[in-house]
Order: C-alpha cells, then structure tokens, then sequence
C-alpha cells in the first residue's frame, strides 16, 4: 500500500469511532428530548394526587372533595385527594414542593400560601421559584361578623365606635397570621381604628365565642359562620367584595359603607415548578367544565364560594398582589409568626 494510502487509512480508522460517537450521543440526545413529549402527550397515565397542606373537614378539603370528581373524569385518571396538615400549611405546601415536576401531584392551595412568607423569617420553600400556579377554583368574599349585643347595625358604624374608644372592642382570629387576623388589620388600617386581637386555636372556636358574646367581632367567610348566622347568634356587618353577595344580598359591602377595602379568600391547584407547560394547561383547560358540571353551583353556592377559572397567568397574578400586599401589611404593623 502506497505510503499516502496507508496515512489516509489510518486517519479514517482513527475518525470512524469519533464518527459513530458523535452520531450515538446525537441519537441519545433526540431519545432524551423525546421522552418528556411522549410523557407530556401520554399524561395522565395515572393517578394524580391532590395534596390538601389542612386537616380533613375545612373549606379547603370540601372544596377539594367537590371538584375531585369532576376533574378525574375531566382528566382520564382518578384524583386522590391526600391531606397533608401541619406547620400552618406549609408541611403540605413542601411536600407538593419536592415531588417530582410530572403532573402527578398538585397541591389545593388557598389565602394563606400568599400570607405565609409574610410571617416566616425563613421558609422550607419559595413561593416564587418552588410552585407555579395552574388554576384558581373559586374565591370567597370576606365579611365582618358582629355579636348582636353589639351597637352598631354596620361595618361603618362599628368603625366609628372603634375610633372613639381605641382598643376597647375585640376581634377574634384563627390564631396569629391567618387569614382572619389578617383581615382584621387590613380592617384597622383602611380605617384608622385600634381593636384588640384575640387569636385562637382556629376560626372554630373564635366563631363560637363571637356567638356566646365573648368577642365583638370576627372577620371570616360565609362558610365559615353559616351555622351562626342563619340562627342569628351572629350579625353580619359588612363584605368586602366589589359587590353585595347573591347569598346574603342584605349585608352591604364595605365600599357601600364608605370604606375602601375589597378582599377575598381564594382557592387554587398549584405544581412543582418545571412541571410541563403542555400538563398545565391541559388542567387549566379541564376546570371550567369542572365548574359548570351539574349541581356544582348549588354545592359552591352553599359554601358562598364563587367559581373561578383564571388560568397561570392571570392566576400568577393574584397571588403576586396578595404576597405584596399582606407582607407590607405585616411589616407595617409588626406581625410575625409566633
């Protein structure tokens, strides 16, 4: 073999290794890209888990049982709805935080995930880079609730009785930083009052007191006190929604009453971060139908909770608002986690 011919052979027995390499690592590469798009157009193949960070038996759990079978059947799967309950939510919000980004564990967040970092020095979590938002499933106007005994007929008149005599009447709360405290500072803030907080061991028994006379006020959701209120143990003073509620049309709103302040509770699926665009919005796509599923609107309606929608972006939006505007209010009024 010619000496040219022998250096050419060599070269092209030391390139065809390279060769078949480059050619291997590029198949392996196409395989490795095409597995998630096979996963994400095969999603879901089984059952998803709807983590719930309370106990069994709160707004967030009903909440999460009623949609449980529509969505299943929206979905193709069975959704198991799994409390995980502890450390103000934030035992459930982690674990949803941790588990692999494939569609198959969703969390039912609600208020209080936008309220929390405004307490906690530090967080097992970051609401902004941990989770993503997928879909919000309805919200609940929040109210001021007066025992009877109380001498004012609304929101407005307690207010003036408030700023005549700063710190004398009570509110009750479901403990320090829940969203029944919280509101009850939003309340003092919007106008200029001073009332004493009286937290407890959950909305419950700030609820029962406020019925036996030992409280003034509380600040809650319509499910919340429907046993009282429809005995008239309790008054509703006043909503703090856009717009009267269709369930209670003869509580005025705050703004109604001279007051400039709108707030909501409000209940949504969150995922990992990284979870797949195409997973997410084939759930966001599914929750209207969900919604508007027969005898939806009654349950909902029973629980004065309005059906909601809003998808990523929009949803993304609405916690944002309410990370700022609770955190601010916790700064300027010196509210921590105890």
């Amino acid at each position: 073999m010619h000496k040219n011919d022998r250096d050419l052979h060599q070269r092209m027995v030391r390139a065809a290794p390279a060769r078949l390499t480059r050619r291997s690592l590029l198949g392996a590469a196409g395989a490795a890209m095409a597995a998630p798009a096979l996963a994400q157009a095969d999603w879901p193949n089984r059952p998803i888990r709807l983590i719930v960070p309370f106990a069994p038996g709160g707004s967030s759990d009903v909440l999460a049982r009623l949609i449980q079978p529509g969505l299943g059947a929206a979905l193709g799967q069975s959704v198991i709805v799994e409390n995980r309950s502890g450390a103000g939510s934030m035992l459930g919000t982690e674990f949803v935080a941790r588990s692999p980004a494939d569609g198959y564990t969703l969390l039912l967040a609600d208020l209080p995930y936008a309220i929390v970092p405004a307490l906690q020095a530090r967080m097992p979590y970051d609401v902004e880079k941990d989770l993503i938002p997928v879909v919000m499933v309805g919200a609940a106007p929040l109210l001021i609730f007066g025992h009877p005994s109380l001498p004012a007929r609304n929101a407005a008149e307690f207010a003036a009785l408030a700023k005549a005599r700063p710190g004398h009447y009570t509110f009750g709360s479901g403990g320090v930083g829940a969203a029944s405290h919280m509101m009850g500072e939003l309340f003092q803030a919007a106008t200029g009052t001073q009332i004493t907080h009286v937290p407890y061991r959950g909305g419950g028994p700030a609820i029962q007191d406020l019925a036996a006379g030992n409280l003034n006020t509380v600040f809650v959701t319509v499910a919340s006190a429907a046993p009282q209120l429809s005995s008239g143990q309790i008054t509703g003073l006043g909503v703090m929604a856009a717009e009267r509620m269709r369930s209670h049309p003869n509580i005025p709103t705050f703004r109604e009453q001279g007051i400039d302040l709108v707030a909501e509770h409000w209940w949504g699926l969150l995922a990992p971060a990284r979870t797949p665009d195409a997973v997410v919005q084939k759930i966001a796509a599914a929750m209207p139908a969900v919604l508007a599923a027969p005898g939806m609107a009654e349950r909902l309606d029973a629980l004065a909770v309005i059906p909601r929608s809003d998808g990523p972006e929009a949803f993304g939006q609405r916690i944002r608002e309410d990370v700022a505007r609770y955190g601010e209010i916790a700064r300027s009024r010196g509210i921590t986690a105890q």
